[in-house]
């Protein structure tokens, strides 16, 4: 069996903390932000959590050996 390779796309967009879960950076944040909301620009700020079953899925098939 070869070794698995990660997917580096992925590798770029998520990363996986210390207990397993799965980091992701907010979307709607790359342009347009003077049609947005000052409120909405401040929650969009940092990373979030995945939810259990969609970070599961991203640590099987796209970095399995994150």
């Amino acid at each position: 069996m070869p070794k698995l390779k990660t997917k580096s796309g992925a590798a770029k967009r998520f990363k996986i903390t210390g207990t397993g879960k799965v980091m992701y950076a907010q979307a709607g944040k790359r342009h347009g932000m003077i049609k947005r909301s000052n409120k909405q620009i401040r929650n969009l700020r940092g990373t979030k959590v995945l939810f259990k079953s969609d970070g599961d899925n991203i640590k099987k098939f796209f970095l399995p050996n994150g």
